[in-house]
């Protein structure tokens, strides 16, 4: 027996039908509960829709284009008609949008489909929009928002696809990737402490804010530890769990540098990450202390962290190609220890991009990455040393498990190899 299937144009037609249909029922229901005649109901967009269809599948452009300068003229008409009870375009944009799903359900019906409930999820989110974008975002969030986009949309595609200096290392548009893809971790993990809330805790706090600093963390916690002694136990959690960002974002930029070398750490760091998270979460259990974490800042990401980002990525990875070239491999894992005490995630980014570019050999590029990780603890032992002995006690055994870690794994890969 023969499976039947509908023809392609029947699939469109009703594809733009149930479109018009959804759109206009969002419409009519939304005039019906503010009580102002909808200027466009279910039949309006549900015709609108399938004149967009039939025009399309008429295969005249005259007719298509006809018909669109009619739908244009009539909701221009139906605006200055009805803008004294309802000023707002939404509906008439909306009938705008419903003719040209039409029209694109012709040519693809899945997407017309998927525009058809993308409009419609606006349409119903409008209280949501509303009182996100006059109550709940700030302007400075609104500039951090506007200024990512730019950044990733406007700068990306026009910087220099090729490295600029004597020793072809410093590639823009891989400096500027890894500095969008900083800026774009910072305020995911600002967006997500929004979203937590101060209920969620210091743990939660310090995990999130593991991804602006996790240096950062570990200190800003040891100051809550000395002068609030009763919630040693969670800032010390937070600390650790501060670790695992650390982790996930030495990950993201190894994965955007150097894809190879991130296979050959992969084991390394998930030990690392294993040891982070099981120690920290052994300490939110065990802590009774529930103390609510600082407010939050208000600025996503900070635009200086970022550039310092990009700066101390460049200095170092020309410092290493230059030592390297100049004295040797051992000369140039000098210069990575001295990076890797300033910024772990910039030193690491060089690390990969010379390995890709085949600056370093990615043995050599192995044991430059665990020499961040170990001058990168010793930098937030000191830290941690600052927040007091009781502080220090409690968290220099996860530092050291995460160090501890890293190297175990490493040596059972190559001892197996």
């Amino acid at each position: 027996m023969e499976s039947f299937a509908l023809p392609p144009e029947a699939s469109s037609i009703l594809v733009a039908l149930g479109a018009g249909l959804l759109l206009g029922t969002e419409r009519e229901r939304r005039g019906s509960d503010e009580q102002v005649p909808a200027a466009a109901g279910v039949r309006t967009f549900a015709i609108t829709s399938l004149l967009g269809v039939f025009a399309s599948l008429s295969g005249s452009a005259i007719v298509l284009a006809t018909v669109a300068v009619g739908v244009v003229t009539l909701t221009a008409l139906s605006y200055f008609r009805t803008r004294g009870r309802d000023p707002g375009l939404t509906t008439e944009v909306a009938l705008l949008a419903t003719f040209l799903i039409g029209v694109l359900a012709a040519s693809n019906a899945l997407l017309a489909a998927a525009a058809g409930v993308l409009v419609a999820l606006l349409l119903v989110s409008r209280t949501w929009l509303h009182e996100f974008a006059r109550t709940r975002l700030s302007q400075q969030e609104l500039q951090d928002a506007v200024l990512l986009a730019a950044a990733a949309i406007l700068v990306l595609p026009l910087l220099p696809d090729h490295p600029i200096d004597p020793w072809g290392v410093v590639n823009p548009r891989v400096v500027w990737k890894l500095t969008v893809l900083i800026m774009l971790v910072d305020a995911a993990g600002y967006v997500a402490q929004r979203v937590a809330g101060a209920r969620a805790g210091l743990p939660i706090s310090g995990l999130l804010g593991g991804f602006v600093s996790s240096t950062a963390v570990v200190a800003t916690m040891g100051r809550r530890a000395k002068t609030e002694p009763a919630v040693c136990s969670s800032a010390v959690a937070a600390a650790a769990l501060s670790q695992v960002a650390t982790v996930v974002q030495l990950a993201l930029v190894l994965a955007v540098s150097d894809p190879v070398l991130l296979g050959q750490l992969c084991w390394p760091l998930v030990a690392m990450g294993v040891a982070a998270a099981g120690y920290g979460g052994i300490l939110v259990f065990a802590s009774r202390d529930r103390a609510a974490p600082p407010p939050a800042s208000g600025r996503a990401f900070r635009l200086r962290t970022a550039l310092g980002f990009a700066i101390a990525f460049t200095t170092v990875a020309l410092l290493v190609a230059w030592l390297q070239r100049s004295f040797g491999d051992p000369w140039a894992l000098g210069g990575v220890i001295v990076g890797g005490f300033a910024d772990a995630h910039s030193t690491t980014a060089s690390i990969g991009s010379l390995a890709a570019q085949q600056k370093l050999t990615r043995d050599i590029a192995t044991i430059a990455v665990g020499l961040v990780v170990v001058t990168n603890t010793l930098s937030k032992l000191g830290f941690a040393w600052m927040g007091g002995r009781r502080y220090f006690l409690r968290l220099a055994p996860a530092l050291l498990l995460l160090l501890a870690s890293f190297w175990i794994a490493w040596w059972l890969i190559h001892a197996g190899g």
